[in-house]
């Protein structure tokens, strides 16, 4: 699952630190047989006053290691004065097509952020445990606080003649950056892809936060190491190079190389100092050494060298930003009317409603919709019911509106909406099938007329069950990823939903007859895991809203990215 945010609010009106976690692990259990174990770690938090342990985020899956650094970090929100509880699950991954309960534990190690943070340079080593008979090995953590730099960086590198690592062929290089920390160790923050037989790769751009890079500190050495990749984890170094982000940001109005720890003007051709034209693109020349080999070696120069091709800065926008520019969330509701929600009027039935208690549908209409509204300037929100015959000829809809205004279904907040779905159940005949392609292809139409970041669309969908065209809503959401537009399906009542968790896409991106989703749009939940046996309805559903509109910032966020469209600037007051 997408990271979904900070722990839960904390009572204090103070905002939390933002903290970013670093995570490795040594001596894992091999469970593989011809090879080593495939390692991810999954991290649970525990909402404040709470025993329940939620899902927070995921690293991702390093091949055949047992020692595995990680580079995708956890940021939390940090207060000092609330106890947060963490637990991190370590499994081996055999299939990246499976739920992680199905993969091999590792074992699992409990702490407390503060733990974390109070250890000695922030740095906390905890034995893993949770496997009978088995020594785990450990887990390491690192906690640094973030600075509030926004700045995000694209660059681009390619090699020089590195040296060579294969016996049957070249090098297949690859590199990895670290930022130093204050008590002169390194922490990785960025592996590039690898590269196959090559002495001279041209490695992809990529984008780093500036934070990640160097925690704002333009000043701060960053060192990269080039590996040759080996299929059994045991790579080879190739060399290293440092530098920071001052020198890299300058890389294109001045000429320099350099070699580790030391810079130097750069010489033209008949050996005196090339003097760099106005306008002429100039890039950074970085020498790659192997310490070793210079030790043994007297006339060693480097083993390759690695040039800066580009380097472009940016301010990385936030939800805020772009909500504060204008953007108008627009927010759908697609219920369910299939026969297997029982007859409206029956207390078994997932659409009952008794004078004291509002259904599963209404509480979950209720907690998502009470929130979106406050981001939507008009307040009228389409509703439509699938699954229905529907008066006066009793056909079979998947996208009947439910105020029976076929040319506006708008309702009038989200009490309108309620009314409307209630008026509804007295007048259409539940039946099935249970269908999402009609109503997510309507939404999508919508969304298609504007997209240049003025509105985005949400859409509601509340079912009871297993989806009845699995295909057609494949290929709707593949389409609707390249919209601004998001899903968020609730699930009621006792089913399984394999098939929503499938429409989620946060380990397998949906795809339809090969093409993939441009964006993970979709986020589930089952509305059961939000009923609190202590009959505390207002919390519960305040979790509930927490976690389905979670994902909705980033999801903006992503589309805006892809679409290089820049939040308009707030109209002064």
């Amino acid at each position: 699952m997408a990271s979904p945010g900070a722990l839960e609010p904390a009572t204090s009106s103070v905002p939390g630190t933002k903290v970013e976690l670093t995570v490795s692990c040594r001596n894992l259990l091999d469970m593989d047989t011809f090879s080593k174990s495939d390692p991810v770690v999954v991290l649970f938090v525990q909402g404040s006053g709470s025993s329940e342990w939620k899902e927070f985020g995921r690293t991702e899956v390093i091949d055949n290691t047992l020692n595995p650094d990680f580079v995708r970090k956890f940021v939390l929100d940090y207060y000092f004065e609330e106890k947060q509880n963490l637990r991190f699950d370590v499994y081996n991954v055999d299939s990246k097509t499976c739920s992680i309960l199905k993969q091999d534990f590792l074992g699992q190690a409990f702490v407390a952020l503060g733990e974390v943070i109070g250890s000695q340079r922030g740095r906390l080593e905890r034995a893993l445990t949770g496997v009978p008979g088995k020594r785990c090995g450990t887990i390491l953590l690192l906690a640094e606080e973030l600075s509030n730099c926004r700045d995000i960086v694209t660059m681009q590198l390619c090699a020089n003649k590195l040296d060579k690592k294969d016996f049957f062929g070249k090098s297949d290089p690859f590199l990895v950056f670290y930022r130093s920390n204050e008590d002169g160790t390194f922490t990785i923050c960025h592996k590039t892809e690898v590269v196959k037989n090559t002495l001279n790769p041209v490695w992809q751009p990529f984008t780093i936060p500036v934070r990640a890079l160097c925690n704002g500190d333009y000043d701060r050495t960053v060192k990269i190491d080039v590996y040759d990749w080996d299929r059994d984890g045991s790579h080879d170094f190739i060399g290293e190079f440092a530098t920071s982000y001052r020198e890299l940001s300058r890389a294109q109005s001045q000429f320099t190389v350099y070699e580790v720890g030391q810079w130097a003007r750069a010489e033209d051709r008949n050996g005196g100092p090339r003097t760099p034209h106005a306008g002429d693109y100039l890039p950074l020349y970085l020498q790659v050494l192997n310490p070793r080999k210079k030790c043994k070696k007297k006339k060693y120069v480097n083993s390759g060298t690695v040039t800066l091709l580009s380097f472009s800065v940016e301010s990385e926008f936030t939800f805020v930003d772009y909500i504060r520019g204008g953007t108008q969330l627009n927010f759908t509701v697609a219920i369910d009317f299939t026969a297997s929600n029982g007859m409206p009027s029956q207390p078994t039935s997932l659409h009952y409603a008794s004078p004291y208690q509002l259904s599963a549908y209404a509480l979950a209409l209720k907690a998502v919709g009470e929130i979106i509204q406050d981001y939507d300037s008009d307040k009228l929100f389409p509703a439509y019911g699938f699954g229905a015959k529907v008066p006066p000829d009793g056909k079979i809809s998947h996208q009947f509106p439910l105020n029976n205004n076929v040319d506006n279904p708008s309702c009038a907040g989200i009490e309108g909406v309620l009314e409307s779905y209630l008026q509804s159940l007295r007048t259409v005949q539940l039946y099935g099938p249970t269908n999402f392609a009609p109503v997510i292809n309507q939404v999508a139409g919508t969304a298609a007329q504007v997209t240049d970041g003025s509105q985005y669309h949400v859409l509601l969908i509340i079912t009871d069950g297993v989806i009845s065209d699995m295909l057609q809503t494949k290929e709707a959401i593949v389409t609707a990823s390249a919209l601004p537009m998001s899903i968020i399906i609730v699930g009621v009542g006792p089913a399984e939903f394999e098939a929503m968790e499938e429409l989620d896409g946060d380990d397998v991106r949906v795809s339809s007859r090969g093409r993939y989703a441009e964006r993970d749009i979709v986020q589930f939940v089952p509305f059961r895991d939000y009923v609190d046996d202590s009959g505390n309805q207002v919390l519960s559903m305040a979790r509930l809203a927490k976690d389905v509109l979670a994902e909705i910032p980033e999801q903006l966020l992503s589309y805006m990215k892809t679409r290089d469209i820049k939040p308009r600037r707030a109209d002064p007051q």
